[in-house]
């Protein structure tokens, strides 16, 4: 049996066990529409209940999802005033959750040049909600054994998986250098509850705006870093102009709220855009693992936009001015070895 066939075979055994637990839950057997899958092994189905009202069901496979975390997650933003499903059902050990329907229209879906601004000025209030929420020990921490680990994704998926190559003494030696940087930095800022995927796609056009989701991964973390995720978005491109418009609403929000933002703009900029470095590089890193382990090659079409990112942003600053040169060496070297 090939891989992708001991997939299918999975995916109906749960699926087939998600129905037994619905019709439990339900009293009836219910119509599984999917909805979506993501990046990571989480499936999801619309279905119509016997009061016909639009449900979400979550197959979320317990060895690689933890649902637990999932629902406290859930609870702790519902409590902070975010939209968040209502979790109407769960079986946390199965897997199995049956959640309120946030609609159809994502931000990524429904933005455009006349409602942005609407939109991420929704985004941003709610985010202001979430931060100002923050309770120490009620999330695990984006500590330094987190952001290192993520960082090695970059060497050992896009370098290494991707572009066939190994980075010399010297280059490790600029490598860690930088690492070391970007971590000392990340947990150098005001740390609070942080949805790690705050972006365009998981906030969903609804009542109350936004409807946010995929918030399972939430820790406490950099201030900056949902900000930077909200405007430099893995699926979408945002102009320069809004992201500095953004960032100083963003600005404005968190002082009335009395968040721990510096004094300066430019303070908080140096912030968003180093905190930026560490994220793209991991998501560089995550998408090439996503394209060669998972066998999701579409996310490979992501990656230049992230390269951009990095080629924009690391020379400004001292800390990583040396990453560009490293993917120039890099990139060109497997260039020519093609």
């Amino acid at each position: 049996m090939t891989d992708s066939m001991a997939t299918i075979t999975l995916h109906d055994a749960r699926r087939a066990a998600l129905e037994n637990w619905l019709a439990q839950v339900l009293g009836a057997t219910p119509h599984l529409e999917p909805v979506s899958s993501d990046a990571s092994f989480r499936r999801y189905f619309r279905l119509i209940d016997t009061a016909g009202a639009s449900l979400i069901a979550m197959d979320a496979p317990p060895e690689h999802e933890d649902t637990a975390q999932f629902l406290a997650v859930a609870k702790l933003m519902q409590g902070a005033g975010v939209h968040v499903p209502a979790v109407h059902a769960a079986a946390p050990a199965a897997g199995f959750a049956l959640l309120s329907d946030l609609g159809t229209r994502t931000y990524l879906d429904a933005i455009d040049d006349d409602n942005a601004d609407v939109l991420i000025d929704d985004a941003l209030n709610s985010l202001v909600r979430w931060q100002c929420a923050t309770q120490p020990g009620r999330l695990p921490p984006y500590d330094e054994a987190v952001l290192r680990r993520e960082l090695a994704l970059f060497p050992d998926w896009y370098v290494a998986r991707h572009l066939g190559r190994r980075l010399t003494p010297g280059q490790s030696h600029s490598w860690a250098r930088v690492c070391a940087a970007l971590v000392r930095l990340a947990r150098a800022q005001p740390q609070v509850y942080v949805h790690r995927d705050f972006i365009l796609r998981n906030l969903m056009v609804s009542t109350p705006c936004p409807g946010v989701i995929d918030f399972q991964d939430a820790l406490i973390g950099p201030i900056a870093y949902d900000v930077l995720t909200l405007f430099r978005d893995a699926f979408y491109r945002c102009g320069e102009a809004r992201i500095a418009h953004g960032v100083a609403h963003y600005l404005e929000l968190a002082r009335a709220a009395k968040l721990p933002v510096p004094a300066t703009g430019d303070e908080f900029l140096r912030w968003f855009d180093l905190i930026g470095v560490q994220r793209h590089l991991k998501v560089i890193g995550i998408f090439a693992r996503l394209a060669y382990r998972d066998r999701k090659p579409r996310y490979l079409a992501e990656i230049p936009r992230f390269l951009g990112y990095l080629r924009d942003i690391a020379p400004r600053y001292s800390e990583t001015d040396t990453l560009v040169p490293l993917l120039d060496t890099l990139e060109g070297d497997t260039r020519c070895a093609r």
